[in-house]
């Protein structure tokens, strides 16, 4: 346990150990607890990869949590407010608990007071709603980050990024290699991004693009690039063609025109905020098995000329 370091300052811990994405729609939330504690240090409890796109943030440190499985490494008592960001199950509530806080901000539960648990809300608004219940101002339209400290080796191009966390959001790969065809066509420079992982997977996307005659001078940019650059890339892209996954996430926070490819997850929960964003499904054919290891109906439903005319509709 680690209890030393806080030198006096009071601390409040916002508890959310989960990926990218989930970070992102939580940032007017973070923004809400920054201005409503202004004298507290703020600590995010994600895993350790989060860590470098906090500084996209502001006024958040960076807590290495892996996930529920364990106590946080915090004595208890250190925590003066104990946010539950993470969710309403018994896992949370326990992590929370542990921590032995002055004040819980949470939903409803056994001995706890706040909002009940709703379903279909979006996700900027579910955590908004649950600081303005405990009396503290937050609005679900904070959500633009700050820009990187490093600039964008490919600014002005086109990202396509191909993967994602499951199965169930990865459209296929000779879809996103002719969507590549048709916007290098249209004078689009398109890059791929991805994590190390989908490294192969957008090399593969590459490969059949230049097969299908694109054009490829920027390249396969997936598995070379720490999470400033990836979100550098973004903030500076053109246009970004993805799933439902972090780099969807990061152009809406840059304002980047995007097309979003929706599956099990529903757009009006995880989908973009007015702007220059369009959202592609087939929600009559939703089967919303987001750790399916095959892709959703309503994704497969989406075809290349899907995106090509929404992209042409941005008029990017």
């Amino acid at each position: 346990m680690i209890n030393a370091e806080f030198d006096g300052q009071p601390v409040l811990l916002a508890l959310r150990a989960l990926k990218l994405g989930d970070l992102l729609v939580a940032v007017p939330a973070l923004r809400g607890l920054r201005r409503g504690f202004p004298e507290h240090r703020i600590l995010y409890a994600a895993p350790a990869w989060i860590g470098e796109a906090l500084e996209l943030v502001g006024g958040i440190d960076h807590w290495p949590t892996p996930g529920l499985d364990h106590p946080l490494t915090i004595a208890p008592g250190v925590v003066d407010v104990a946010v539950n960001l993470h969710g309403n199950g018994p896992e949370s509530r326990q992590r929370i608990g542990e921590l032995g806080a002055n004040r819980i901000v949470a939903h409803r539960s056994a001995g706890l007071d706040g909002p009940e648990w709703t379903t279909g809300l979006h996700e900027r608004e579910r955590w908004t709603r649950l600081l303005n219940w405990h009396g503290i101002d937050a609005d679900p339209m904070d959500y633009r980050l700050n820009r990187t400290s490093v600039p964008s080796p490919r600014p002005g191009a086109t990202v396509i990024h191909v993967g994602a966390a499951y199965g169930s959001r990865l459209w296929p790969v000779d879809r996103f290699a002719d969507v590549a065809v048709e916007l290098t066509q249209a004078g689009h420079q398109v890059v791929f991004t991805g994590g190390t992982s989908e490294r192969g997977r957008a090399r593969e996307t590459a490969a059949l693009a230049k097969a299908k005659g694109a054009n490829l001078d920027g390249g396969v940019l997936a598995g070379r690039q720490g999470l400033a650059e990836f979100a550098a890339t973004i903030a500076e892209a053109r246009l970004v063609v993805s799933a439902d996954t972090g780099a969807a996430h990061l152009a809406a926070a840059y304002g980047r025109p995007s097309v979003v490819l929706f599956g099990p997850a529903p757009a009006e929960e995880w989908g973009p905020p007015p702007g220059p964003h369009v959202v592609l499904t087939a929600v009559e054919r939703r089967r919303g098995d987001v750790f399916a290891s095959d892709p959703d109906p309503a994704l497969l439903a989406v075809t290349v000329q899907d995106v090509v005319a929404a992209v042409e509709g941005l008029k990017c």
